[in-house]
């Protein structure tokens, strides 16, 4: 593996930011949600970091739960709109008030697949909460009510988001070099 600073082009949003950010969403949920009941569902792998802030900064009572969602199979992507849960809620929502906590929506086909199926379970409220929002790839329509950075079309990698599984855990969203990369194999 790569080390992470041979593939860094650029730091898009530093720690500093990030973090103030991400405080300022959990005031605004807190506020929003103040007499209600919260579910915090995070999609894993990428929103584990997001979603461990975020409730930090939630000063309401809340609960968290978490599924797996895949949007590839066999080395290929699956169509449109198709996502397979690999690990589904421990929770009933029914009658929640549920805000899923995502890292990225980037085309928004995996997203709108996991509301969809939600919405069929029946919760009071289903809303988005995605730190990152790249709509010059958007294909599917994705209603993000809380929202974090507005990014370009740029792969990207750092708090929560990977580069060949690694580097979830940098503090920072960094831009790889695609001139520097080699992709793992």
């Amino acid at each position: 593996m790569q080390d992470y600073q041979d593939v860094l082009a650029e730091i898009l949003i530093d720690a500093d930011t990030l973090q103030a950010r991400v405080k300022e969403l959990g005031a605004q949920i807190s506020t929003d949600y103040s007499a209600e009941d919260l579910l915090l569902i995070c999609i894993l792998r990428g929103g584990v970091s997001f979603m461990v802030d975020l409730s930090r900064h939630i000063t309401i009572p809340h609960m968290m739960d978490f599924m797996a969602v895949s949007s590839y199979g066999a080395g290929k992507r699956e169509a449109a709109g198709s996502a397979r849960v690999t690990l589904d809620l421990q929770t009933d929502i029914r009658g929640r008030n549920v805000l899923l906590v995502e890292d990225i929506v980037d085309s928004g086909h995996t997203i709108s697949a996991v509301l969809q199926m939600l919405e069929t379970r029946q919760p009071k409220t289903l809303k988005v909460c995605a730190l990152l929002d790249k709509p010059e790839r958007r294909e599917a329509h994705v209603p993000i009510h809380y929202l974090g950075f507005t990014i370009p079309n740029k792969f990207v990698f750092g708090y929560g988001l990977d580069l060949d599984e690694y580097y979830r855990n940098l503090p920072f969203v960094g831009v790889v070099d695609l001139d520097k990369y080699k992709p793992a194999s």
